[in-house]
């Protein structure tokens, strides 16, 4: 296979405890086999939001390098995932009249409703991330799920619109700018990890992803396979740990360690007697604590985050049996390891629940560390730039054996540089000429029926996401 034809995607999962970066291509299956893993510790997040870019880039370099290391390929292109209390979404209709109801509905009229929502009126500071069609009403009859191609004169649709605040998405943004390298995505974390953890039967019967991150917990509910509500909650593993930490007087590290090793979110199954010792700081006396009470500590902070989650499943309405989640609900995201959360989360909800591993897609021989629901976010990423169609890496053999006949891959990093070194003015078309080269080579490596297979859908979520970066890369040559 030449490197023209290789699709390689990367996922850049930027969390609260933890960056990954994760490199990826799809295999002749239409399986996910990924190339190159790296993990760092995220030390300028804050419950899922950026607040110290020095240590996030250096966090995203370390990771990026570990990746390359591993796979062999270096990074150029990243998606990445937005989390954090700022998210929030709404429902909203709109219609448009059409000029020529004897014309079939087409690209253009979608557009046209684009555009009409993107006009929407968000709170100051804020910015649209995604907009999701619901479904479609052609001159009122409802339930219409892809419009193009139908006769009608007026057409309306609902739409689930994610919105999230301008100045902390440009944070991350800049952050991946200065790690050198490129956004090729963004997309909200939940509906990444359920690209990655949830099937198509789930969606469409009806189900609730829940994924307990470090610093936040993200909810995306489906039914008839479209997403019908988003949240953010902003507390994840962190808190419990925290209140281990002021429950026991203990320090943080050693807290993390009895939460994961010996943690309960169901305190009922420990004896009275079950004690843990912990070795004292500076020649202290070790610390014996009662795995009892170390459980209640646990269920209490899991119940209240729960019962958040729950009151957004709640506000989406599961009760009307027109909404109803027949596949219940999955939780995922490293939260979901500790013990006999599922248990809890099914007593306090009343709805069946499993334990969600990103293996749905993932090849057959992959390495059993990444299908654990603590790297969910991270393939739910890789498959989003998969997606994308744009090469997130190259071949480091490529870059080291062609010294003699140039390749064009090493062309464009000559490019590059040079452009970078050349002053603002003769930088722009260069810019201009990647992208138009991206273009040819994309359309050339997909096939030909990808143009009329797209769907409604991912037709909106494209044409905003280009709206959206466009904003982002402007503001960030701006500040340059």
């Amino acid at each position: 296979m030449s490197m023209e034809q290789e699709n390689i995607a990367v996922g850049l999962d930027i969390g609260t405890t933890k960056i990954v970066a994760m490199i990826g291509k799809k295999n002749e299956y239409g399986k996910l086999e990924i190339l190159g893993l790296g993990k760092a510790k995220s030390l300028g997040v804050k419950r899922g939001v950026v607040n110290n870019i020095t240590q996030t880039i250096q966090s995203i370099q370390h990771a990026v390098a570990d990746a390359e290391a591993e796979s062999g390929y270096k990074i150029k292109n990243v998606v990445v995932g937005i989390a954090g209390q700022h998210i929030r979404s709404i429902q909203h209709s709109d219609y448009i009249s059409r000029e020529n109801p004897d014309e079939v509905i087409g690209d253009k009229d979608i557009e046209q409703l684009i555009s009409q929502v993107q006009k929407l009126n968000m709170l100051p500071g804020e910015e649209i991330i995604h907009v999701l069609p619901q479904e479609f009403k052609i001159d009122g009859e409802p339930g219409i799920k892809e419009p193009i191609g139908m006769y009608g004169s007026r057409l309306e649709a609902a739409f689930h619109v994610v919105v999230g605040q301008a100045a902390l998405i440009k944070n991350a943004g800049r952050c991946i700018k200065d790690a050198g390298l490129e956004l090729s995505g963004i997309t909200l974390e939940p509906l990444a990890s359920a690209e990655a953890v949830l099937s198509q039967e789930e969606k469409e019967a009806g189900v609730a992803l829940i994924d307990i991150g470090g610093g936040t917990t993200d909810l995306a509910i489906f039914k008839d396979g479209i997403i019908r509500h988003t949240a953010v909650v902003p507390f994840g593993g962190n808190v419990i740990t925290e209140d281990i930490k002021e429950g026991c007087s203990i320090i943080e590290r050693q807290a993390e360690i009895l939460k994961v090793k010996f943690g309960s979110a169901w305190p009922g199954e420990n004896k009275d007697n079950e004690i843990v010792s912990i070795p004292g700081l500076r020649g202290k006396e070790p610390k014996e604590i009662s795995l009892k009470n170390l459980s209640k500590i646990i269920h209490a902070r899991v119940e209240e985050i729960v019962q958040l989650v729950f009151s957004e499943i709640k506000s989406y309405g599961y009760e009307n049996p027109q909404k109803k989640l027949i596949a219940g609900i999955v939780l995922t995201g490293g939260g979901s390891e500790l013990k006999h959360i599922k248990q809890l989360v099914e007593y306090i909800t009343g709805i069946d629940t499993r334990i969600g591993y990103p293996n749905e897609h993932l090849a057959g021989d992959s390495n059993p560390e990444i299908s654990s629901p603590l790297f969910a976010t991270a393939v739910g990423l890789v498959m989003e730039s998969e997606k994308h169609r744009v090469k997130g890496a190259v071949s480091m053999k490529k870059i080291f054996h062609a010294v003699n006949e140039k390749t064009h891959y090493e062309e464009e990093i000559e490019k590059t540089h040079y452009s970078v070194s050349q002053s603002k003015i003769e930088r722009e078309p260069v810019e201009d000429k990647e992208v138009e080269k991206y273009r040819k080579e994309t359309s050339s490596t997909q096939p030909e029926t990808s143009s009329k297979t797209s769907t409604t859908a991912d037709r909106f979520e494209s044409s905003f996401l280009g709206n959206f970066f466009r904003k982002i890369k402007e503001f960030i040559e701006k500040q340059e």
